[in-house]
């Protein structure tokens, strides 16, 4: 399975009467967008606004991240979503990179994230250095959590993909080509490189801690056997209102970075293949799922494999930490803030008085700021 990526680098982002891409620029029409947000009768209002690298803007509650895409050519975007059920990660796929959709709202979970455009806290989200359009929806009264969470998915993979049109005429700057060939030919084809295979693994507790594979929610599903560029084609869609450090957003499974270091050598020194399984809640299910990922690495005869597990052993020697998510962060103040700090204290990482400590504490910051310029004049 072959993919082709064209990569067209988008540097700003305006308004504009209509929705194109020109010159490094992305131009949007934001009564398109709201008309089409609000197609979803579950919503009754929607905002768009935009956020560049640099500003002193603050976007929160964020609910998900998606990167502006179209399908030129083999099937549709968002597979079972917004698309119809059709197998992708091959032909041709035009992305509007440096360019982000950032859905946000009243809350659902009480784990959202925050972006911050500039300030101390921009140098711990990617998001912080994309254009963003930010989508901002307001649900009916009295809607279940669940349907709030679906409505605010949908309507952001539907404006990435409204988005993404902009690209579908336009020579990519650069195309990237990926290929992941059948089992038995690539192992013919790389018969003295060691086998690789990178067993995925998606969020799937359930209650608002959700992944979706072609559609269908990543707990109905067995470990089975999947080429990476479905993956980074949108077969993956993120559902997870989880704590923010850990985060999954949609824009994330499109631009894997595993994926995208496996890849590189591919064919040089490992041959690469994946599995993709679940993440189970019950221990039945973690024990069945686990034996049947062993069956099928043992299947396709597997050279290299690490340990996730956080054992202290020398055979532990690929073990990447991912970070932790008990540092204290202080956020600065920003001129704007899109969305809403109505919740920041609920969410994870907050706690009743936060936002009146944090403030306190930055004022004392900028007099102790001051007070030092003057004494060096």
């Amino acid at each position: 399975m072959k993919l082709e990526l064209g990569k067209l680098f988008i540097h700003d982002v305006r308004f504009a009467e209509r929705t194109y891409a020109e010159n490094g620029t992305l131009y949007i029409c934001r009564q398109e967008i709201i008309d089409l947000v609000l197609e979803d009768d579950r919503l009754v209002s929607a905002e768009v606004e935009l956020a560049r690298p640099g500003e002193s803007v603050r976007i929160a509650p964020v609910k998900d991240v998606i990167e502006p895409r179209v399908k030129v050519d083999g099937g549709g975007l968002f597979p079972g979503i917004i698309s119809k059920v059709k197998q992708v990660g091959e032909g041709r796929t035009h992305a509007l990179v440096g360019a982000a959709v950032v859905t946000s709202g009243r809350i659902v979970g009480f784990q959202e994230g925050i972006i911050d455009m500039s300030g101390e806290a921009a140098r711990y989200t990617p998001f912080s250095k994309t254009n963003n359009v930010c989508v901002i929806f307001h649900a009916k009264d009295g809607i279940d959590p669940h349907e709030h969470e679906t409505a605010g998915r949908l309507a952001g993979l539907k404006v990435a993909a409204y988005i993404g049109e902009a690209a579908r005429d336009i020579t990519p700057e650069e195309v990237v080509v990926y290929e992941t060939k059948p089992f038995l030919e690539q192992v013919a084809q790389y018969p003295d490189l060691p086998r690789v295979g990178y067993i995925h693994m998606l969020q799937s507790q359930g209650l608002l801690h959700d992944t979706y594979y072609y559609g269908v929610d990543a707990k109905k599903f067995i470990p089975t056997f999947m080429y990476p560029t479905e993956i980074m084609d949108g077969a993956i869609v993120s559902g997870n209102c989880v704590a923010p450090c850990d985060k999954v957003m949609t824009f994330h499974h499109l631009n894997n970075p595993v994926f995208e270091d496996l890849y590189k050598r591919h064919g040089r020194d490992l041959n690469f293949g994946l599995i993709l399984t679940n993440e189970n809640v019950f221990l039945a299910d973690k024990e069945r799922c686990s034996d049947m990922v062993g069956k099928l690495v043992g299947f396709l005869g597997l050279d290299v494999k690490s340990q996730s597990l956080a054992d202290a052993v020398p055979e532990a020697d690929t073990v990447v930490s991912c970070g932790q998510g008990n540092v204290i962060i202080h956020f600065q103040p920003m001129d704007k803030v899109i969305g809403t700090l109505e919740f920041v204290e609920t969410m994870i990482g907050g706690y009743e008085g936060s936002l009146s400590f944090g403030k306190a504490l930055w004022d004392r910051a900028l007099r102790l700021q001051k007070l030092l310029e003057r004494n060096t004049r």
